[in-house]
């Protein structure tokens, strides 16, 4: 059993926990996840990486609560324990080297993109953040992101907060420009990360995603993260999360995230249903 040790409410639909988990805490890097139950009766579900607290012995996680089992957890409250929570699993984001990244986080996916960017600004990288959220109820981690970058911007989609735009709109306008990174890093919904390659292409600059949001098993067992990259089929989960976003199918990868869509609702609802008996 591991204990939540702090709960923190991010925007209504966004929460971030710290797990006492002393083992994974030690080996964690940016990138990689970790595979949790919520009791015993519970699906397996990945969620990655959000931090990690080495001497406490803790891991941070912050999920969206979209689904049965992230509104199960959602219910658990500070001194309280789930199940199981193993990890690290996945490949760790190549951060060596590098001396000048665009990190850009859309969303929940900010949370992933955070100790990225805070990993290349330990090892002296220049890094230039930008996230996006759909208006400013939803933005998350803005202050962790200054903290760690040297050149910050914060889009929103309906202009309530920042600037108005998606992340693309600065992206475009520093290439222009002629700002050049050794990588772009991109983490966040498919549609995003798609045009975030899109505008690097032509500029020749790498491009790295994380394609996490297709992921279900965790383990490569279950086939539903598997993808098209460079014309081979690779699996998110135990290949990646992180491919060369060049190469990556995303109109296929996009296809296959709606197949579940359906179901996670349905279930979603049935688990609110659930609490809201028994709080009567």
């Amino acid at each position: 059993m591991y204990r939540i040790v702090h709960k923190r409410i991010l925007n209504p639909t966004v929460t971030e926990m710290d797990i006492e988990a002393p083992l994974v805490a030690r080996k964690a890097q940016p990138g990689q996840f970790i595979i949790l139950r919520v009791d015993e009766d519970g699906e397996r579900i990945p969620l990655t990486i959000a931090g990690q607290d080495v001497q406490a012995g803790t891991v941070k996680i912050i999920f969206q609560v979209v689904g049965a089992t992230t509104e199960k957890l959602n219910h658990k409250a500070e001194g309280e324990y789930i199940q199981d929570f193993v990890g690290p699993l996945g490949t760790p984001t190549h951060v060596e080297g590098l001396k000048k990244v665009c990190v850009v986080g859309g969303g929940v996916g900010c949370a992933i993109a955070l100790p990225v960017a805070q990993k290349l600004h330990e090892l002296g990288c220049e890094v230039t953040a930008i996230i996006g959220f759909r208006n400013k109820d939803l933005v998350i981690l803005e202050e962790e992101f200054k903290a760690c970058s040297q050149a910050f911007y914060l889009m929103t989609d309906d202009g309530s907060y920042g600037e108005q735009g998606n992340v693309c709109v600065p992206l475009n306008k520093l290439l222009e420009a002629g700002e050049t990174f050794d990588e772009v890093i991109a983490i966040g919904p498919l549609i995003m990360m798609k045009f975030v390659c899109a505008a690097t292409k032509p500029y020749g600059i790498k491009t790295i995603v994380s394609m996490n949001p297709i992921m279900i098993d965790g383990t490569g067992m279950c086939g539903g993260c598997r993808l098209t990259v460079g014309g081979e089929t690779k699996f998110a989960c135990v290949d990646g999360p992180d491919f060369d976003g060049h190469l990556v199918d995303f109109d296929e990868a996009m296809s296959r995230s709606r197949a579940y869509a359906p179901f996670e609702r349905r279930q979603h609802e049935a688990t609110c249903n659930l609490f809201k008996k028994e709080a009567e």
